[in-house]
């Protein structure tokens, strides 16, 4: 695996080195990275109505310039603005999803980050991805770590550092019974591999409870995340806030709402 993740790192290397990152104007503090991954409601579906967003982006969402900027499909820095996953989540539209309201609020509280570097990951497409789908080995864990290692690639310098995972995943988990069953082994071997893989065994995992699934076994689903007691593994609840209409995703508000959560049980770690 490290070697497959090597060479696909050194492959883009170019785009991530020191001369080829847009830095100009950026503060030269630390950067904090934070990889962001799972599913749709991740990949953000707010103001997102029968394939079509509707442009409007809250506030809290508004860009920073030179304070947060996000990875590019292409494995380039650049200035972070809404939707985060435009170029990650290619099969479907996104929209409004809690990654930009999440390092405004820990900007807020904590002005003194530095320069934040979000890294969307997460891929909902059309039909969702288990939690199956994100098993070591599997083209959605392949490209999470390579995203990760290429972020990181000036971690040596003292620049860049991946400070944790928010990872929102699970509805397309709710269909059967043996999805439901096996979820919260299946997340915990991912949490675990992942950690391993990149070589950060204390990363924070900041995951959400579900809000609501594709099928009958939401409660188990949920039963299976507030289970799993792994070190430095925090959960946090979107059940109750405010859907759209498909009551599968949430709504521009409620990811507002979400985004403030992740950055409060991000900066309660200390």
């Amino acid at each position: 695996m490290f070697a497959f993740v090597s060479l696909m790192v050194l492959a883009y290397a170019q785009l991530v080195s020191t001369e080829n990152l847009n830095t100009t104007g950026y503060p030269s503090r630390v950067r904090s990275i934070f990889l962001l991954a799972g599913q749709s409601n991740m990949s953000g579906r707010g103001g997102v109505m029968n394939g079509t967003w509707d442009g409007v982006v809250p506030l809290e969402c508004q860009p920073k310039p030179s304070k947060v900027l996000r990875l590019s499909a292409g494995l380039s820095w650049m200035e972070a603005q809404e939707p985060l996953h435009r170029d990650i989540d290619v099969n479907a539209t996104c929209g409004i999803g809690p990654g930009m309201v999440f390092a405004n609020s820990l900007l807020n509280l904590n002005p003194r980050i530095g320069v934040i570097g979000l890294v969307p990951c997460a891929v909902g497409s059309r039909m969702g991805t288990k939690i199956s789908e994100w098993g070591r080995g599997t083209y959605l864990y392949n490209q999470l770590l390579r995203r990760a290692e290429a972020a990181a690639a000036l971690q040596a310098g003292g620049r860049f550092r991946i400070r944790a995972l928010l990872w929102y995943q699970g509805e397309s988990d709710t269909n059967n019974p043996q999805d439901a069953s096996l979820y919260k082994m299946r997340l915990e071997r991912f949490f675990t591999n992942l950690r391993a893989d990149l070589r950060l065994p204390e990363l924070p995992i900041i995951q959400v409870a579900l809000a609501s699934g594709q099928g009958p076994y939401i409660d188990a689903v949920r039963q299976a995340q507030f289970g799993v007691h792994l070190r430095n593994v925090k959960i946090i609840d979107a059940k109750g806030l405010p859907m759209e209409p498909d009551n599968l995703h949430l709504s521009s508000p409620a990811q507002v709402q979400l985004g403030d959560k992740f950055a409060h049980a991000f900066a309660a770690t200390g």
